[in-house]
């Protein structure tokens, strides 16, 4: 029999997430879900307290608010049914450090097939798991940001706050902005 997820709606520095799990691995992030995908998330305070859902929401509020570098949560790639260049794709999207960024170009040579570069653009553009697995910091070679599931904007904003608290990490100086 298969589990019916449990899907929670969060605000957070980005607008709303809805995260769904399934006992206790991440399925799913939605930022900003809307219409009928929104009304399949239910607020945290409907749910019993749960030490463990204090947890993962504290551990995506301390990232979103620059003080975690490491989600380090369970998730579960099964449900979305991805295929396996999808995965590796992902996998390898999931080792780019935290402040740093790679291409497109880089994670399809590094998953095996360096000429499929613009499926990896879209395999990170339909990332079921943005945040942890962080597309975001996946650009295009040339220039401009390239697509994100959450927005330009938001991919700017991550980008910023990962280089910004990444040199506030390392005890680097950055100079003030103005």
């Amino acid at each position: 029999p298969q589990v019916e997820p449990v899907r929670v709606l969060v605000p957070s520095h980005l607008g709303s997430l809805g995260v769904e799990f399934v006992h206790t691995a991440i399925t799913r992030i939605v930022i900003g879900p809307a219409g009928r995908e929104k009304r399949l998330f239910f607020p945290l305070s409907d749910y019993e307290e749960s030490e463990f859902l204090d947890e993962v929401f504290g551990r995506l509020s301390e990232y979103l608010a620059g003080a975690r570098r490491n989600l380090e949560l369970e998730y579960d790639l099964g449900p979305s049914g991805l295929d396996g260049f999808a995965r590796r794709v992902l996998k390898e999207t999931s080792r780019t450090p935290y402040g740093r960024t790679r291409t497109y170009k880089e994670i399809a040579d590094s998953s095996g097939r360096p000429d499929a570069y613009r499926q990896v653009m879209a395999i990170l553009e339909k990332n079921p798991l943005p945040l942890i697995i962080p597309c975001h910091r996946i650009l295009p070679s040339k220039q401009g940001l390239g697509g994100y599931v959450g927005g330009a904007a938001r991919k700017r904003w991550l980008l910023r706050l990962e280089r910004d608290s990444a040199a506030h990490f390392s005890g680097e100086v950055t100079p003030p902005r103005g």
